[in-house]
């Protein structure tokens, strides 16, 4: 849940000062007050919380969004830790929703994530997958990082990869990382963003 403390002279108006702070609706906010100041002029210390879990609100999310598109899914959250949670989506629509290579979704997860943090005063990891999308994706990286590698390695002539986004070049980061003959770095901008593989130096 996330929280904050301030000050204010009248608790009618403690609700909507936190709700803007916060960036939340005033209904999603418990008021506690911690402490009252002044004899004449009294003013209120309170502590603003979210009442809701950053979790269920994602799940909520997901739900009200196939509802508007008139899309027939299924969703699956799973808590991985306390900071981590997973979306699983199967629809009657799912290539519309994942998008050409993976655009759409990718966009979908940034809202989810986006949405569940306003919640949370914890970075969470938020990842949502649709149709096994991610985790055939996945595989695929793996087995491109270890053929990619394996060829710098016997060449040792670096080799770039085609642009990424930041998952799916944490996929090969990861990968490679215990390699011995060759090493990742990250290059570029924005969408240009790519990964390079490198030859270590012996």
């Amino acid at each position: 849940m996330k929280s904050i403390e301030f000050e204010i002279r009248s608790l009618d108006d403690a609700k909507t000062y936190a709700a803007n702070e916060l960036r939340v609706n005033e209904s999603f906010i418990d008021i506690e007050v911690l402490d009252k100041k002044g004899m004449i002029i009294k003013t209120y210390v309170v502590r603003a919380t979210t009442n809701v879990d950053p979790a269920e609100m994602g799940y909520k999310a997901l739900q009200q969004m196939f509802s508007e598109m008139d899309i027939e899914a299924n969703i699956e959250m799973r808590r991985k830790s306390d900071t981590e949670i997973v979306y699983s989506i199967n629809s009657s629509e799912n290539p519309l929703l994942i998008g050409k290579n993976g655009k759409t979704l990718e966009n979908i997860q940034y809202y989810i994530r986006n949405l569940v943090s306003i919640f949370s005063d914890e970075r969470m990891i938020v990842l949502v997958d649709i149709g096994g999308y991610k985790a055939n994706r996945k595989k695929q990286l793996e087995i491109l990082a270890t053929k990619t590698a394996k060829n710098v390695a016997r060449s040792r002539i670096e080799a770039k990869l085609e642009p990424m986004n930041a998952y799916e070049r944490r996929i090969i980061h990861t990968k490679l990382s215990d390699w011995r003959d060759v090493t990742t770095v990250s290059e570029g901008e924005g969408s240009n963003r790519h990964l390079i593989i490198k030859p270590k130096r012996r």
